[in-house]
């Protein structure tokens, strides 16, 4: 191997050099390998995303764009002792997530028990009155789980955001797995890897699971996959799970309330829906009971859920769990829920709203990283050690404007993992995104998850949207 350790951890290769054992059998496939191939391999893979047209948008810049979304063939991989304790991590955080919505949309103990500060809902617009009150269907609130996780050492993953909204990425996972299973079947011969191609199954089956309880007598539940159209940044990955699953793939303009139920039209009229997978943010999702100019939603729609003729995947309302204010608390959160210390440690994290904690914040700056409450996609935020003086003072001026939109924390030492370059093996930055399953049945966890990496040198950012790639996952069978 020609990759060389660095001062992160490694977690291909040990201090001195040698494999470890997670890599060791991949690591001997790989060193029997012509190089050159290798390397057209690497071009194939390429073509092929664009081929079938992986990509995803891009917005912010002047011009919207359409770009690739860059991927690695060197896997990611993880061994099954580590994935066993990862899986109990993210299980108990799932399910305190989920306790945690139920609380706060109805008798919030969690508040009067002192243990969250009135003050992370007061004002908070992901925090949704509608659903005061309500109970979705099966009592499941978070359906589709994306845990964002980052390793500092050997046995250290920490939970960096939790996106219990609308997580995205499981379909570059599984076409990520198929690209290396097409280029390379005879590594997968040698290298007992766990499966992932059945995601889509097991998310059909969990959604059909959470129908009301009304409509799941005697016959299957309609599943749909809302989307806001083509334009969206996802919109490959709606179409993707709904082609996968054998669902309907609809925008707002194919629905309808019709006999209190939502509706879609089909060649023969309009068909009945039991439970809609949406890729619509809250805001847009009813005209009716929220941004009333939106056209992307369902009028009515909400009146439907609350009445029980539908479930909406994730529930409306999920985003507070997003929020990264509340982040800051999710140790309290883990344990007031779960009555457990947290598997899974927090990163340490400045709530910028506390006068203590912005001075800290101010004075540490350069060394620090800062992000929006609501922000997603790697936007809005500062990575001190990489900004310029420049860059400081503006975001300085921007914490001191409105301190509770931001929270801070340390510039953590991410792992690396190798990445094929110039017919050579180089180390980057990476986190990794599991998905998590929920319905009445229990929490179903997919053994991998989408590696993010950063494939520019010493970069920290993995976000596509930021010129981060993506790699296969592998947890090793035992």
């Amino acid at each position: 191997m020609t990759a060389t350790s660095t001062k992160n951890f490694d977690e291909m290769l040990n201090e001195d050099g040698s494999v470890r054992p997670a890599y060791a059998d991949f690591c001997n496939w790989y060193d029997s390998q012509d190089k050159n191939w290798l390397k057209r391999q690497d071009a194939e893979a390429e073509r092929f995303f664009r081929r079938i047209g992986i990509t995803f948008n891009v917005y912010g810049d002047e011009a919207a764009e359409e770009r690739l979304i860059p991927f690695d063939m060197i896997p990611r991989i993880i061994t099954a002792r580590e994935w066993r304790k990862l899986t109990r991590g993210i299980e108990q955080r799932v399910r305190a997530l989920n306790a945690f919505l139920q609380d706060l949309y109805h008798r919030q103990e969690i508040i009067r028990s002192g243990r969250l500060p009135m003050q992370a809902l007061r004002n908070n617009d992901a925090f949704l009155t509608q659903m005061i009150g309500f109970t979705p269907p099966g009592g499941v609130y978070t359906h589709i789980v994306g845990i964002d996780l980052v390793r500092t050492g050997p046995d250290e993953f920490m939970v960096l955001e939790d996106n219990a909204r609308t997580p995205s990425g499981v379909s570059y996972m599984l076409e990520n797995r198929e690209t290396m299973m097409a280029m390379f079947p005879e590594l997968f011969t040698q290298v007992p890897v766990c499966p992932v191609s059945d995601y889509p199954r097991r998310l059909a089956r969990s959604l059909r699971a959470c129908a009301p309880p009304a409509y799941q007598g005697g016959k299957r539940p309609v599943v749909a996959v809302l989307t806001p159209g083509i334009f969206n940044s996802a919109y490959f990955e709606h179409a993707f799970l709904a082609d996968q699953m054998g669902a309907e793939l609809v925008e707002g303009k194919d629905l309808r309330v019709v006999d209190g139920r939502v509706a879609m039209r089909t060649t023969t009229g309009y068909k009945a829906i039991d439970v809609i997978y949406r890729r619509v943010d809250d805001d847009y999702l009813d005209p009716l009971s929220f941004n009333p100019n939106s056209i992307l939603g369902v009028a009515g729609i909400m009146d439907v859920y609350r009445a029980g003729g539908i479930t909406i995947a994730n529930a409306p309302g999920t985003g507070i769990a997003d929020d990264k204010a509340i982040y800051s608390y999710m140790p309290e959160i883990v344990e007031f829920y779960t009555g457990e210390k947290p598997i899974l440690n927090n990163v340490p994290t400045w709530r910028c709203s506390e006068p203590d904690a912005l001075a800290y914040v101010l004075d540490n700056l350069s060394d620090l990283v800062v992000k929006e409450v609501h922000g997603s996609g790697g936007y809005g935020m500062l990575i001190g050690p990489t900004s310029s003086k420049k860059e400081l003072a503006a975001f300085e001026a921007k914490l001191r404007a409105k301190p509770e939109n931001y929270i801070a924390q340390p510039t953590l030492s991410l792992s690396t993992v190798p990445i094929f370059r110039d017919s050579e093996l180089a180390p980057r930055h990476v986190d990794l995104r599991p998905f998590v399953l929920v319905s009445p049945e229990g929490i179903d966890i997919t053994p991998g998850g989408l590696t993010r990496v950063a494939l520019k040198k010493g970069s920290l950012v993995v976000n596509s949207s930021q010129g981060g790639g993506t790699k296969d996952t592998w947890v090793l069978d035992e």
